[in-house]
């Protein structure tokens, strides 16, 4: 029986959630109050989309799902260092994080640079604890190293900082999204591509997925950032023009950043259905649900 794409995707979530829970207990004890603060964050709400792409990657090309689940836990806590230490008064200065205090607010800047770092460092042993084979490990933490190192959202950052107070055009954010969002939405996908020992024509096809979707998503996050409440979003708006950052709102309105997106999410459905037929067909509503967000 086809699952509808909801259902799809409360099953993904369901056990990715449950890969946190079990990540959580394993390697951030609770007798340490770093832990303490960076459980507060892993656990604190979010879309869990780049877990959900691992798994949905993997399943589509079927893959080993148990290794996936591991995996998943992995991109995200990864991505919740990266979220606490954005949040930083030396990054963006924000004090709310999906609807609640950010991490330095509750816990004081040291505890929560500190819990960013060891969420970073459990993601590899979350990998290395997988029980896949070693081959696909190691293929794992090379995905998830160059999605977040300094190939990937670590370059992407440096180059958002450095074009502050500046007028970058399209093609400046262009590189800039493709390694700060993009990159770790594409290393989530290539982790599940690696759970099912995929082809290298499909991870290129996977890639060009990922780095597009990673793209829409941050010309909504632009377009929220100016059109949405706090309530809304669970964090401030206006933090981009506060900060200085030119943005695909300020370049192009945000009707014309919301054209630009669909243009974009449009033709990365196209592709992904001519590559893998109906077997993308959650990957692309995931797509186009992003594309839909509100928050």
């Amino acid at each position: 029986m086809v699952q509808s794409y909801e259902s799809q995707y409360q099953h993904y979530l369901t056990r990715a959630e449950k890969a946190l829970d079990r990540a959580v207990e394993l390697y951030l004890p609770d007798e340490s109050v770093v832990c303490q603060a960076a459980r507060y964050s892993l656990l604190g709400g979010g879309k869990r989309v780049r877990a959900i792409l691992v798994l949905a990657t993997c399943d589509m090309l079927n893959g080993n799902m148990d290794a996936a689940e591991h995996f998943s836990a992995a991109v995200e806590m990864l991505h919740c260092y990266s979220l606490i230490h954005d949040d930083l008064p030396c990054m963006d200065n924000d004090d709310y994080r999906r609807g609640r205090l950010s991490c330095h607010k509750k816990f004081g800047e040291t505890t929560a640079t500190l819990a960013g770092d060891v969420l970073l460092t459990e993601a590899f042993e979350a990998i290395a604890q997988s029980g896949a084979e070693p081959k696909v490990c190691a293929d794992a933490v090379k995905d998830l190293a160059a999605g977040g190192g300094s190939r990937g959202m670590i370059f992407g950052q440096e180059l958002d900082i450095a074009w502050e107070e500046k007028t970058p055009g399209r093609a400046v954010l262009d590189t800039i999204h493709h390694y700060k969002t993009g990159a770790l939405i594409n290393a989530a996908v290539q982790m599940g591509a690696s759970a099912a020992q995929a082809d290298q024509e499909s991870r290129r096809i996977l890639e060009q997925y990922a780095y597009a979707l990673g793209l829409v998503f941050q010309i909504v996050d632009d377009v929220l950032d100016v059109t949405a409440t706090s309530e809304t979003l669970g964090k401030p708006v206006g933090s981009d023009a506060e900060n200085g950052k030119v943005t695909f709102a300020t370049l192009y309105g945000a009707d014309g950043a919301m054209q630009l997106a669909q243009q974009i999410n449009e033709a990365n459905c196209k592709r992904m259905e001519q590559y893998f037929d109906s077997n993308a067909a959650f990957l692309i509503q995931l797509a186009r649900q992003l594309l839909d967000r509100k928050n």
